[in-house]
């Protein structure tokens, strides 16, 4: 009997700790701080997931907690992006005038950046705010690689120029020395 309740005093030790560390881990997380929601349009999201890190300045203030279509089109924007952000950064949130998708790592992780000016002032962070697209990385490298295409094409024109070039001064060079000879000889002017 004392065995069976050493085991069972364990066993409800393990789950207390268990859940004390989950409860540390979630203040140190933030899940228990109170936050604000901010809603933004995009285009496109680039690859975004839920909970990816919203930053300000490099400091993560919040994460995104939903993403989806709307029904309609708003100013050629069609996704919504909720940000969950923690509220004792609201004094800042309130100076964002931009907010953008943006690529972090290697690995090109998409997180949303939050960029504030000190003269803005949003009276109302319930209100839907437009954002910046991702870089398309996609057509910028279709870009690249049109831009590259015209490189190689100009060059090639630029070696037959160069060759052209190269001839005419050959022919003017054999000209010139006929002319030097025929002037050394006393008869550049004599037809006969």
């Amino acid at each position: 009997m004392l065995k069976k309740m050493i085991a069972g005093l364990f066993f409800l030790l393990c789950i207390l700790l268990i859940v004390g560390v989950a409860f540390i881990i979630g203040l140190e997380k933030g899940f228990t701080e109170p936050k604000i929601s901010m809603t933004v349009l995009f285009k496109k999201v680039g690859g975004l997931s839920l909970g990816a890190p919203v930053r300000l300045s490099g400091v993560n203030v919040g994460t995104v907690s939903d993403i989806d279509f709307l029904n309609e089109e708003l100013e050629g924007r069609g996704v919504k992006v909720v940000l969950s952000l923690y509220a004792r950064y609201k004094k800042q949130l309130h100076k964002t005038v931009n907010i953008a998708i943006i690529t972090e790592g290697v690995l090109g992780d998409k997180i949303v950046e939050l960029s504030t000016h000190p003269k803005f002032n949003r009276a109302d962070l319930s209100q839907i705010i437009i954002g910046e697209d991702p870089l398309d990385v996609q057509s910028l490298a279709e870009t690249f690689g049109e831009a590259a295409l015209a490189l190689l094409e100009t060059s090639k024109r630029i070696d037959v120029i160069i060759k052209d070039l190269k001839s005419i001064s050959i022919s003017s060079k054999r000209l010139l020395n006929r002319i030097e000879q025929r002037i050394i000889e006393g008869n550049l002017f004599k037809l006969f």
